[in-house]
Formats: C-alpha cells, structure tokens, sequence
C-alpha cells in the first residue's frame, strides 16, 4: 500500500518547474498568513494582560512611568516586539533560501529531463531506457521477477513523411506515444529509441500479457490535411530468462520484430494489384 507522504513526493515530482514554483509561492502566502495573525493574537494576548494591570497602576502613588507594573509591562511588550522581529527576519531569509533551493531544483529537473527525455515525444530517451533496462534484468534476477521487453517499428513512416511532411510524420510520432504510455502501468517503461523506433519494458509481468497490452494499441488515427491517418506498427517482444542480459533480451526481440515487420509486407504486397506491387517495391527501395 502507499503510503501518503509517497503520494505527495509523487505528486510533486509530476509538476513542471513553474507549476512548482506557483505552488510554493502560494504556500509562502499562506504561511505569511498564519504568521501574521500568530502574531496579532499574541499582541492582544499581550494588551490583555496589561489591561488586567490597569487598575494597580492607577492605585499606585508613584506616576506611571514610575509604576513597577508598567515598567515591567512595558518590558514585556518589549520583549515579544523584539522577539517578533527576530522570527520575521529568520523567517524571510528562510523563505529566500526555499525559493532558491526550488530554483536549483528546477534547474536540475530541466537538465535532466533534456539527458532523458526524448523532447518531442515526452517519453524516455534510448540512453535511459538501456539503464532501466540493466537495472530490471538484475532486479529480475535477484528476485525472480517476470520481465518482459518489447520493440516497436512504425509500418510505412517514411512513406508518410514523403507524402506529408514532417510536421505531420511528428504528428504521428506523437500520437503513437501518447497512446503507448497511456496503455501500460506506471511502473512500466515506455521511451522513444530513435526515429519511429519505441520501446516497452514491463516489469513483474511475463509476455502472455503483451497481446492484452497490444489491443490498447489498436485504431490509433492522425487527422491531418482532411486525411485519415491510420498508424500502424510492427512488433516483437521478449521475456527475461535467468542468465540473460540487456543485450541478448534486445536482439532476441529485434529478431522478432523484423519477422512481424517482413511478414506484414509480405501480406500487404500478395493483398495488392500488379501496379500496387510495383509501386510497394520502389517504395521501399
């Protein structure tokens, strides 16, 4: 079960750099607040013992400079507006150093993201991927974990790019992500390897699961220049088995991938005329 101080660190490492910034800010008026009015019900707390004192003041003979009680009174106000001070001042170099703490860190949070994240499509880059990947096998391994990789190749992406442009062909890249993360867990892994290249890992899940995991994936369309887009994929997977590392797991499942890939071809061009055949083949050259 999760606990729910992981649920907060959670939710906040989700936001972006400015939502967290807006967010601390808010907090800070917020704590402003409380301390202000902290501070005020001291002071009445304050006003209030002294007027309890009024009526020895008034019975001394003394002037009420001279009073022991108002002197002492006096001091005590004194006192809490000195305190008050202090805390105030300690509290805005507090402050000051939260807001630059959260800038680093937001700094930190950008660069990383720019070595991790592939930029256009918002999922993990190849570089990350390769490291979750080693860092999976041995978790696998240690715990006996099932774990499943599984490579993806969009069908005729260059022939989208010829006929649309690469705005669209980016279109397509990022829609076909979109879904992809949106079809597995969060504790799953989905990255962009390069070009129209993605990859899943699925952890403690063996690879009975990835047809379920492919029905997610299906009818996922691109409007574009009053078109219909259908995007399509190639795929290959392959489950971990004891002995094995990211490299074996990689090419085991390139292998299959380029089987389906070949195999869909294979029927696209004996589904086509003659001139479709002719067409496909100088296509593909």
């Amino acid at each position: 079960m999760t606990s729910p101080e992981a649920i907060t660190q959670s939710n906040e490492a989700s936001l972006r750099p400015d939502e967290y910034q807006t967010r601390l800010r808010k907090l800070q008026k917020r704590e402003w607040w409380t301390w202000g009015s902290s501070l005020a019900v001291i002071l009445l707390l304050t006003g209030g013992v002294a007027s309890l004192s009024i009526p020895a003041i008034l019975e001394e003979k003394n002037t009420a400079y001279g009073s022991g009680v108002m002197q002492a009174i006096a001091g005590l106000v004194f006192l809490i507006i000195l305190f008050g001070g202090y805390l105030t001042y300690e509290k805005v170099l507090i402050n000051r150093l939260r807001l630059e703490l959260a800038e680093k860190q937001s700094h930190s949070v950008l660069w990383r993201d720019l070595a991790l994240v592939d930029p256009l499509t918002g999922l993990y880059n190849r570089r990350y991927s390769e490291r979750r990947l080693k860092e999976e096998i041995s978790r696998a391994e240690r715990r006996g974990y099932a774990l499943t990789l599984v490579l993806f190749d969009l069908n005729d992406f260059k022939q989208i790019n010829d006929r649309f442009g690469h705005p669209v062909g980016d279109l397509v890249l990022k829609e076909f992500a979109d879904r992809l993360g949106k079809a597995v867990r969060v504790a799953d892994l989905a990255a962009r390897l390069g070009g129209d290249e993605f990859m899943l890992l699925l952890t403690e899940c063996d690879s009975s699961q990835v047809p379920v995991m492919l029905r997610r994936l299906e009818a996922i369309q691109v409007e574009a220049e009053r078109e219909t887009i259908p995007v399509r994929f190639s795929v290959g997977w392959k489950e971990y088995e004891p002995g094995e590392g990211a490299q074996d797991m990689f090419s085991a499942a390139d292998k299959a991938l380029y089987s389906d890939k070949q195999a869909k071809k294979a029927r696209k061009v004996a589904a086509a005329s003659p001139v479709q055949v002719e067409h496909l083949k100088s296509a593909n050259q």
